[in-house]
């Protein structure tokens, strides 16, 4: 028997040893993949800037998608404002001879896209070549490829340019069939987020603002396009129309693309530009390899501070959107900092929890009594992402920024139908006369109705109250362009949304001018996670379930799922905005 619990003992020694072994191997290989990552690339003669599908772009350090899940991702995060540094640096850096977009996809939002656009205009300027080459190019890949010198398309590849349009989908009768009661109450005629829930189909509101946004942002995409590519409007449209670029032999006829040539050739073409010899390798330079050659550059003195606000506003602690509790804090660790002269808040988000909005406009008023602010929308500045902008000195907006959205709404799901039909019945029983004035098998009362309807409509009037001190209008005026409609950037600026029509650069060199800045350099907020960190912020339970869900719906149905079945997100009032535009 002795023996016997001697070898148990020593099984489960040898599986501890076996396991803390497996543990310490794993970690040194995320330190040494991090330290391989963040290595400093030397940029030789004769080098071109690429610009590749490895390259995924985002507008916050909070939408870095590294962690558990992401190991082996070769996709590295560059933020938008790091890449256009790195153009501007480009054109005047001798040993850059040129830029090469090899992107078919695009990782990357409209309005970023839009900048990356103007950035390598500016950086053709120097007389250095911009050619692009494709494969299976999707619509946004082609939208910058397209500002390029000359566009090389595969003989059997494709363009997939097709305009823009949007679907939406409707759960009103899956919910009667299923017996799922949805109560909802909004104020704003133009509030559609909550439309799924209400109707089997779209509303003329509804139709009428879609049709307007999708409009104004192809307008300004295909006309960018037309010039680039030298093609009349007229002809482009019937382009366009046909989908001709789905046909490598009619893209090259229509002026899409300038040859249809292999990659290998396209890369032997490049080498003759540069004169380089049959033996000589040519030197290509990521957008983060480029970025990681001069980062450690000196940074010391003033500065003017980019505080990054993109995804979703909940209440509470998290990283990767905005919480309210974290947002506070970096708030007012930047009001603190007598080094930062002046703070330019990037906004990228179509809003959430009215209350988390609330706590962190509060916030961002006490930090505007201090010092310069100024705010930059992103792709989306709308309902709660637009409500936390009305401290800004200064706001400005892209052309294609998904604008307003002014308006509240409650979605509360209950199951009693469903329930009965299950023989699953309930009785109550409250100490007053409202202590269950909401319930998942019953629903919400009529008191609880109009109670909920009140504060949405006190929660409105305080919306647009902000909105008429900021945009110095009446309430009339505010209201007017409000009840829930999103805008484009453009429109925007012509209704008095937003003041000026700009870049994340135009909004820095506002907010040093305004804190009288002659030199100064940009820091940003929130700081990246560490590997480290990015690793084990992945290890909790609820957040490995969320994102297994996630991976098998896709990011836009879980979103829907979190409104029916997320008790925190039923219990708020919400400025939030129904759409997310992408140019595909």
């Amino acid at each position: 028997m002795r023996s016997f619990f001697k070898n148990v003992l020593a099984n489960i020694v040898a599986i501890v040893l076996l396991c803390a072994v497996f543990f310490v191997f794993f970690i040194m290989m995320i330190v040494f993949s991090s330290m391989g990552n963040d290595q400093s690339v030397a940029v030789k003669k004769n080098s071109v800037l690429t610009i590749n599908l490895k390259t995924n772009i985002i507008d916050s350090p909070t939408e870095e998608e590294a962690g558990l899940f992401n190991i082996g991702d070769r996709n590295k995060s560059v933020l938008l404002y790091d890449v256009l540094e790195a153009i501007k640096k480009a054109k005047t850096d001798d040993n850059i001879k040129g830029i090469s977009i090899e992107a078919d996809d695009l990782h990357a939002g409209l309005t970023q896209i839009d900048d990356i656009r103007s950035a390598i205009e500016d950086f053709k300027k120097s007389g250095k070549f911009v050619y692009a080459y494709g494969n299976a190019v999707s619509q946004s890949a082609y939208y910058l490829g397209s500002v390029a010198d000359q566009y090389y398309l595969n003989p059997s590849g494709m363009i997939e340019l097709k305009g823009l349009a949007t679907e939406v989908a409707f759960f009103k009768d899956f919910a009667d069939k299923y017996g799922i009661g949805i109560e909802v109450i909004r104020h704003g005629k133009f509030k559609s987020a909550v439309e799924p829930f209400l109707r089997n189909d779209i509303s003329p509101e509804n139709k009428e603002q879609l049709s307007t946004l999708l409009n104004d942002i192809w307008k300004n995409t295909s006309t960018k396009m037309a010039v680039s590519r030298k093609i009349d409007t007229a002809q482009f449209r019937t382009v366009v129309d046909s989908l001709y670029g789905m046909i490598p032999e009619l893209g090259l006829k229509y002026k899409l693309a300038d040859k249809l040539i292999q990659k290998t050739e396209y890369d032997q073409m490049i080498k003759s530009k540069l004169s380089l010899k049959e033996k000589e390798k040519l030197s290509k330079v990521s957008l983060s390899g480029y970025i990681s050659s001069y980062a450690d550059e000196d940074k010391s003195g003033e500065k003017v501070a980019v505080l990054y606000a993109s995804g979703g506003i909940n209440n509470g602690d998290g990283y990767n959107e905005i919480y309210s509790e974290k947002y506070i804090k970096y708030i007012k660790d930047l009001q603190n900092d007598d080094k930062v002269k002046a703070v330019v808040f990037r906004i990228n988000s179509p809003g959430g929890s009215a209350n988390a909005s609330d706590e962190i406009l509060f916030e961002l008023q006490q930090l505007k009594k201090k010092k310069p602010l100024v705010v930059s929308f992103g792709d989306y500045a709308a309902s709660g992402g637009y409500y936390i902008a009305m401290a800004a000195d200064k706001i400005y907006s892209e052309p294609n920024t998904l604008t307003g959205s002014i308006g509240v709404f409650g979605v509360i799901p209950y199951y009693k139908d469903i329930a009965n039909k299950n023989g699953i019945r309930s009785d109550i029983v409250a100490t007053n006369a409202n202590s269950q004035y909401y319930s998942p098998l019953n629903g919400v009362t009529p008191y609880g109705v109009n109670l909920i309807t009140r504060s949405v409509e006190g929660t409105y009037k305080r919306f647009v109250h902000f909105v008429t001190q900021n945009r110095k209008q009446t309430f009339e005026q505010i209201d007017s362009v409000g009840g829930g409609r999103v805008w484009s950037g453009v429109r925007a600026k012509q209704i008095g949304l937003v003041d000026e029509l700009g870049t994340l650069n135009d909004a820095i060199k506002f907010a040093a001018q305004k804190a009288g800045l002659k030199s100064y350099h940009i820091s940003s907020y929130p700081k990246r996670m560490t590997p480290f960190e990015q690793i084990f912020k992945d290890l909790n339970e609820e957040d490995i379930s969320a994102r297994i869900i996630k991976n098998k719906i896709g990011k836009s149905n879980y979103e829907i799922l979190q409104q029916i079945t997320n008790e925190k997100l039923q219990s708020e009032v919400k400025m939030e905005m129904p759409y997310q535009i992408k140019i595909d």
